[in-house]
């Protein structure tokens, strides 16, 4: 498991007691045998999430999300298996050993790369603090013109590179080796001479993770020069598609507000905070990504607003975030966190803005935010001349193309027409308003910001459904509550191997379940029900939800409850078997074939007639 051997994974689940776990970040509370709390992923006022301590499995009634501990990690970090095995390895205090021929780094050297990071932070921050001399001065001079004298530098660690070599040697009287440095990224390869300083002359913002690990760092240059900033290129303790300057000191302010607000720059960040505007973060040198919201909406619920520069650069970031227009209106989590978007007026950045106007004015500013598909269309609507007819021509295609990544939606079709109706208000449009719709359903959808992932982690198109019978309905909870119960009660599931094989299922899902089940319990029959939930997310990653699902029989033990779902299911296919012979007998069989069938569907009829006289069904919750 990418160079995690399975002893380490045991040994890792075996230290991180679930309960305790969760624990850590929502309040318990023990009912009978079991624990319930809130559901950390969704908002509720009614605790629907349970943690069984006896198969250390964890489910949310409400949002249907369940899994082991190692899924809980990976859903509330945002974290891919290897990243949160090594997060409770570190919780632990456990050592793992990773093969790394794969191209993967051990945890011994990410370990490393954080002190060599923590080391050079410190040492930025004593040389603007304490250094003479040219550059020093300068520095302090900057900082102080944009308000940040005082505590500041303190509180946010930030500093002056000097450059010359000056790091390289500090760090190498630390004990650090020159191909360290390089991996940092703190220092170059001098291309056959010494190696040297990545930053020199540049004001250093030190990049912390949400837990408060310095992971890279930013620079400004001092007076003339290019590149006026300067970031850390991608190391493995930093990628810049999930990290955000400022999220480990505002991440308890947006979980009291559950909001966050995205900026674009240090030091908009800095001088927000100082304001009083504490739950502000920027990206660093890249637009906003889904894994940056995912991070956000871990610490923010409710919303994320988008607050962009008045100036070209900034229009040009809020064009950017409309490819997030799919994402904003998706119902593949009734509970996902609302995005809004805002410009603040006279081209001010927002450091200069709450300078001038103050916190409460922001906070006002951030208040009147408009919903991403509505800051989208008036962005459209206010850059055509309305008054003319090419104007309001051009403005409903730009307003439609906006539309456009969410086409199919009663969302767009209803903004399509409400913008129609807007222009119309202003004079003639060379489109009438049972068009609109067929324009816009003749757009092609654009490739998004939300697709920006691929791979197994990345959510898959949702299949168009037929409407399910009562009848299939009772079937399909039948096989995901028979699978459940052999993964929770692993020697219910070897009682029922054989029937696990021959269930004819009715979702590939539950086919790919009984599979890995079975497989990992032919391979370990002692298997724990943790084990059993992580080897079947590999094969799916919809394992969780099933497998950790409750049962509708509380009532019954698990081998009644077995035996019930294995005859029902067994049931269940011979009737789709006598179907199916009946179909085939009325479909033009000859005398002698007609005549085979009739006596195989009459054979199966008295059988199940018999069987289902005797299934006795359980007293359902």
């Amino acid at each position: 498991m990418a160079g995690i051997s399975d002893e380490d994974i045991q040994k890792v689940r075996d230290a991180s007691d679930l309960v305790a776990v969760i624990g850590e970040r929502t309040p318990v509370k023990q009912k009978g045998r079991d624990f319930w709390c809130c559901c950390p992923l969704h908002q509720e006022k009614t605790p629907s999430f349970k943690i069984d301590p006896a198969t250390q499995l964890w489910h949310c009634f409400g949002c249907g999300e369940g899994g082991d501990v190692f899924s809980f990690i990976m859903k509330t970090e945002d974290f891919n298996f290897p990243e949160a095995v090594r997060y409770l390895a570190d919780r632990a205090h456990i050592d793992i050993a990773e093969d790394t021929r794969g191209g993967g780094v051990s945890r011994s050297v990410k370990s490393r790369m954080k002190e060599i990071c923590a080391r050079t932070a410190e040492f930025y921050h004593i040389q603007l603090m304490r250094g003479r001399g040219e550059g020093p001065d300068a520095a302090r001079k900057y900082l102080a013109s944009r308000g940040f004298g005082g505590e500041v530098p303190k509180k946010w660690m930030l500093g002056y590179a000097p450059g010359r070599g000056a790091l390289v040697r500090h760090l190498s009287a630390l004990g650090f080796k020159p191909d360290e440095m390089i991996r940092a990224n703190v220092a170059l390869d001098g291309r056959g001479g010494p190696v040297r300083d990545r930053f020199y002359e540049r004001v250093m913002f030190p990049i912390f993770d949400a837990r408060g690990d310095c992971v890279a760092f930013g620079g400004r240059v001092i007076g003339a020069g290019e590149p006026k900033y300067l970031n850390s290129q991608e190391t493995p303790l930093f990628h810049k598609s999930q990290v955000l300057y400022g999220l480990d000191q505002a991440k308890a302010r947006m979980a009291s507000t559950g909001c966050a607000i995205v900026v674009e720059g240090y030091t908009d960040v800095i001088a927000l905070h100082e304001a009083g505007v504490t739950n502000v973060v920027a990206t660093l040198g890249t637009a906003l990504t889904m894994r940056h919201i995912r991070v956000l909406a871990k610490h923010a619920p409710k919303k994320i607003v988008y607050l962009f520069d008045g100036d070209a650069a900034g229009q040009k970031a809020a064009d950017r975030a409309l490819a997030f227009i799919g994402e904003s209106i998706s119902d593949k989590n009734r509970n996902s966190v609302e995005l809004l978007a805002v410009t603040l007026p006279n081209n001010q950045d927002p450091a200069e803005f709450v300078q001038a106007e103050g916190a409460q004015a922001l906070e006002a500013v951030v208040e009147g935010a408009l919903p991403l598909i509505e800051f989208g269309l008036e962005r459209r609507l206010d850059s055509f001349d309305l008054d003319t007819a090419p104007g309001r021509d051009r403005a409903l295609d730009a307003c439609l193309a906006v539309l456009a990544p969410i086409k199919d939606t009663l969302v767009a079709k209803d903004y399509a027409v409400r913008t129609w109706s807007r222009l119309r208000a202003h004079g003639r449009l060379g489109i009438e308003e049972a068009d609109v719709l067929e324009r816009l359903a003749a757009l092609e959808t654009p490739r998004g910001a939300a697709e920006e992932e691929t791979g197994p982690e990345a959510p898959a198109p949702r299949p168009v459904r037929r409407a399910l019978s009562q009848a299939e309905r009772n079937r399909l909870r039948f096989e995901r509550e028979f699978l459940a119960l052999a993964c929770q009660h692993p020697l219910v599931g070897l009682a029922h191997a054989d029937a696990l094989a021959q269930v004819q299922w009715h979702e590939e899902v539950h086919r790919l379940l009984a599979e890995s089940v079975l497989a990992t319990l032919s391979e370990n029959p002692g298997a724990a029900p943790a084990d059993i939930v992580t080897k079947a997310t590999l094969a799916t990653p919809h394992a969780a939800r099933v497998l950790t699902a409750g049962s509708s029989y509380p009532s019954s033990t698990p081998e009644a409850i077995g035996a019930y779902l294995a005859e029902e299911l067994a049931l269940g296919d011979a009737e789709e078997a006598i179907g199916a012979l009946t179909a085939q007998m009325n479909a033009g069989a000859d005398a002698e074939e007609a005549e085979l069938l009739h006596a195989a569907v009459t054979t199966l009829q008295m059988d199940v007639a018999a069987r289902r006289v005797a299934h006795r069904a359980l007293p359902a919750s």
